[in-house]
């Protein structure tokens, strides 16, 4: 059909929010060294018009702490050469320990995602 897969936007999301957070200097490998896991309980997508193939894709993401257990990560997903609107979404995580038991983030991270 000449477009991208639609389960492919989860998948830029996710690239997407790997990238916020090691421009906020953390990245997911540490925060589990740590013993924080930020598993996906919500994830939403509207799709406004098809990624085409070859399509150069602008994700712009903001993220907004919810609680001290829950982030929520916003998406806006643009055509690079027009900045056309293709698609926004969200995703929230709920902080666990690695068994998926609930618990706060450490103050530092509530801090850095505010």
């Amino acid at each position: 059909m000449g477009v991208a897969y639609h389960a492919n936007y989860f998948v830029w999301f996710e690239v997407a929010r790997c990238d916020v957070l090691r421009a906020l200097g953390e990245n997911y490998r540490n925060l589990e060294a740590e013993g924080i896991y930020l598993p996906v309980v919500e994830a939403h997508c509207k799709f406004v018009s098809p990624a085409r193939y070859d399509d150069q894709l602008n994700i712009t993401t903001k993220v907004n702490l919810k609680s001290q257990v829950r982030v929520e990560f916003s998406y806006k997903l643009e055509r690079g050469e027009d900045q056309h609107l293709l698609a926004t979404g969200r995703t929230i995580h709920a902080s666990t320990d690695m068994h998926g038991k609930p618990q706060r983030l450490p103050k530092r991270l509530q801090t850095l995602l505010t």
